[in-house]
């Protein structure tokens, strides 16, 4: 025995995807299989420091030849391993069981019901006593490349049963078993503690989107708590604290639990509002037991939720005992005690208010970004929270992901759930209120569909977004005509940096940080800037200079500061100030103190060029006025381009017009290419006027009109008209002229004419 454990192959422990969670599987090389002399869907055991069962399984084509094995979350914890360490492999056989006794792997859940979905969801399904397993629901899986065998016990319906975490308590006969139709299956209600195993409520697959943020943990917190030998070896301190900091709802708590379930760590948690206590000393004497408790049951970790909460900046409170509980912190953290094998991880979305003498190497060693997830972390996160849900055919989660820019864990949580909401609502008239319990046909036809999702989406508003004017623009390059040239500009600028920044990177060069649209009112230039934010999946902030200038002082800068950093954490963002020289108007003009707008340039300059680059950030400025904005913003590097909006032309107009009469019955002697050619200076807003107009005079022949004709067209012409003149058409050529030549001679863009500047210094040179 002890010979041939000798032999028995080792494997590096590697993540799976999450398509693979819950469902026993374990992908290890060809090669290993050929050697094991078993196939796909045969049963292994995997022995870390525990032995637990799984069904063998090809590797991805990315891991060929690479000596790895990939398990999810519960099998690691199972054969307790973490990622990164090594076990050993062998082939075994499963017996087929006469008892298996559940219960619920997670405290405050108690189930009851029929065990019959339990045998059919673990039907051929390899157990052990102690395992962690779950109910996997119906996850969509590509199927095409397994056995027989194993495509069948995937097809196996789950009957409605959600994803649960169940402990196997104990199997009858004892080793590997797997259940089948004689099995007798015991579904006890209440959670047991385990004996000699981790919890399993949250493992690193129930955290989507954070690859490079658990990776930076791990090193921080797994370590050290694993292997503290390699810091005594290496004559350093291992880490002691860890900082998570980002915006609400993207994870920060259920990641600290997540390290401390796959690390095999205590977990002692603080939430910052519960420490204080009424009595003098009181507070302190509460975070002193804890980390005592912390201490004895090493390795453990304490995590302390809303530490801003507790440890605010000792200059900017008042009350003494929140000075002393700070203190006691820091004591706690880096006194003359020493503590070895615990690490604390705080977190915090507010880092800027937590006293300095915390945010130093020693106390918190590292400070580690929870930021909002792009699109391939949102497909992960909803993969998760939909693992449990029967989903429609036509439900795609790819698509979604692209729709939910701006949303963070709890936002896609919250949808899936407003999903799930919408999907009841629609059975409910099947059910009888009276009847405490569902047929359970009823139960096997409900599913979540995509109109239940576009209708979540609605509901549902991105919470990293919710302190600024945010909205998923619903205009397309579709519903904007006659500015073709524009268009094509923006697209150039905006969407392709957006949606491909690796091709501007390859040819080094940086995309476009600003874009100012000018031109005369009502042309669209707000319309440009929606459709892009659309076409480029990007979140869209509007913003005007009266929701960021205030009477008060700095306040204005604050906000405009604020603004920048939110749009960072969102990116990629798109912001649109509208009529932008109410907000930077050119410096100079003032006299004594400078004024509020004076102060708002010069933040506004700092945020677009300055220390902290706009990484995925495109500022559109709109405004009918250029040559009042400060000569500094129109430099490179700024606003990089100047969009001149300019009146459509006739085959511009005969769009527009096209576009504002699509959803009206049109009579047959109504000619769009005749109105587009008699409305010459009309602008985009006059034109949707005009049709306006021509609606109201429909109606008021009759509120039961059909149709609109070209008479109700001729009595709207005549009350309407173009709201450019031919002067100002000269005025906006004349800027556009001046703009361009000041651009190429590198001039201030004639704020300051020659005769303005006085001869006060004349002849002393």
């Amino acid at each position: 025995m002890a010979d041939g454990e000798k032999i028995l192959p080792k494997l590096q422990v590697a993540n799976a995807r999450p398509e693979d969670s819950g469902r026993g599987f374990a992908r290890i090389p060809r090669a290993l299989m050929a050697t094991l002399g078993i196939t796909e869907g045969d049963v292994i055991e995997i022995a870390g420091k525990r032995a637990t069962p799984a069904r063998a399984v090809l590797p991805y084509p990315e891991d060929e030849g690479l000596e790895i094995i990939r398990v999810d979350g519960l099998l690691r914890i199972n054969a307790g391993a973490g990622s990164g360490e090594y076990v050993t492999v062998r082939k075994a056989e499963s017996k087929p069981a006469q008892r298996v006794v559940f219960a619920p792997a997670q405290q405050n859940l108690r189930l009851q019901g029929s065990t019959n979905a339990l045998k059919r969801s673990f039907a051929g399904r390899p157990l052990a006593a102690g395992d962690v397993v779950a109910t996997a629901g119906q996850q969509q899986v590509d199927r095409g490349d397994m056995p027989p065998n194993l495509r069948q016990m995937l097809a196996a319906p789950a009957y409605a049963l959600q994803e649960i975490r169940l402990s196997v308590i104990s199997v009858t006969p004892k080793g590997i078993v797997h259940i089948d139709a004689e099995t007798e299956i015991e579904l006890r209600a209440e959670y047991e503690e385990p004996h000699d195993r981790q919890r399993a409520d949250v493992t690193y697959d129930d955290i989507g989107g954070m690859g490079d943020t658990i990776d930076q943990l791990r090193e921080m917190v797994e370590l050290p708590l694993r292997y503290p030998e390699l810091f005594q070896r290496l004559g350093v301190d291992p880490p002691k604290g860890v900082l998570l900091h980002g915006p609400p709802g993207t994870g920060k708590t259920r990641l600290a639990r997540a390290v401390a379930n796959e690390s095999d760590a205590e977990f002692f948690l603080i939430n910052g509002p519960e420490i204080m206590g009424s009595a003098y000393g009181e507070s302190e004497k509460r975070l002193r037991d804890v980390f005592e408790q912390a201490t004895k049951a090493a390795p453990s970790i304490v995590f302390i939720d809303e530490i801003d909460s507790i440890a605010p900046k000792r200059g900017q409170v008042q009350g003494e005992a929140e000075k002393r509980l700070v203190a006691q912190l820091l004591t706690l953290m880096d006194g003359l005690e020493a503590r070895a094998n615990l690490v604390v991880i705080a977190a915090t979305n507010r880092p800027e208010a937590i006293d300095e003498a915390l945010r130093r190497p020693g106390r918190f060693d590292r400070e580690i970004v929870v930021g909002v997830p792009d699109e391939r972390g949102r497909r992960e996160i909803l993969g998760i929270h939909t693992r449990g849900m029967p989903l429609g055919d036509r439900v795609d989660l790819a698509e979604l992901s692209r729709q939910t820019y701006g949303f963070v864990g709890a936002d896609l949580a919250a949808l899936t759930r407003e999903a799930a909401i919408e999907a009841v609502r629609r059975i409910m008239p099947r059910l009888n209120l009276e009847d405490r319990s569902i047929p359970a046909e009823v139960l096997e036809s409900l599913a979540v569909t995509r109109e239940d999702f576009q209708a979540a989406i609605k509901r549902v508003q991105p919470s990293a977004m919710r302190e600024v004017m945010v909205q998923a623009p619903n205009v397309g390059w579709d519903d904007i005509g006659g500015l073709d040239d524009a268009r094509e500009r923006l697209r150039e600028g905006v969407e392709l940096p957006l949606k491909d920044p690796d091709a501007f990177r390859r040819l080094g060069i940086r995309p476009a940080k600003g874009f100012l649209l000018y031109g005369p009112p009502g042309t669209g230039k707000t319309l440009l800037a929606k459709a892009v934010a659309r076409e480029a999946e990007a979140n869209f902030i509007a913003t005007k200079s009266s929701d960021l200038l205030s009477k008060w002082y700095g306040e204005s800068e604050q906000q405009i500061a604020r603004l920048f950093a939110r749009a960072r954490q969102v990116s990629p963002c798109v912001i649109f100030i509208d009529e932008l020289d109410s907000l930077v108007p050119a410096r100079g003009g003032g006299l004594g103190e400078p004024q509020v707008t004076e102060r708002v340039v010069n933040t506004i300059l700092a945020e677009m060029d300055g220390l902290e680059e706009l990484q995925s950030v495109v500022v559109i400025g709109a405004t009918n006025r250029p040559n009042l904005i400060d000569p500094a913003l129109l430099r490179p590097g700024r606003f990089d381009e100047l969009v001149y909006v300019s009146v459509p032309d006739a085959s511009g107009r005969r769009r527009i017009l096209s576009i504002h009469t699509g959803k009206m019955p049109l009579a047959e002697d109504v000619d769009l290419d005749d109105l587009a050619e008699r409305t010459e200076r009309f602008t985009g807003a006059d034109l949707e006027d005009l049709v306006r107009r021509a609606g109201l005079f429909a109606l008021r022949e009759s509120l039961s009109v059909e149709k609109v004709t070209a008479r109700h067209f001729e009595s709207a012409l005549e009350e309407t008209r173009a709201s450019v003149t031919a002067e100002m058409e000269r005025e906006y050529e004349q800027i556009q002229a001046k703009l361009k030549q000041d651009a190429l001679s590198l001039q201030p863009i004639g704020f300051i004419s020659p005769g303005m500047l006085t001869p006060r210094n004349a002849g002393q040179d």
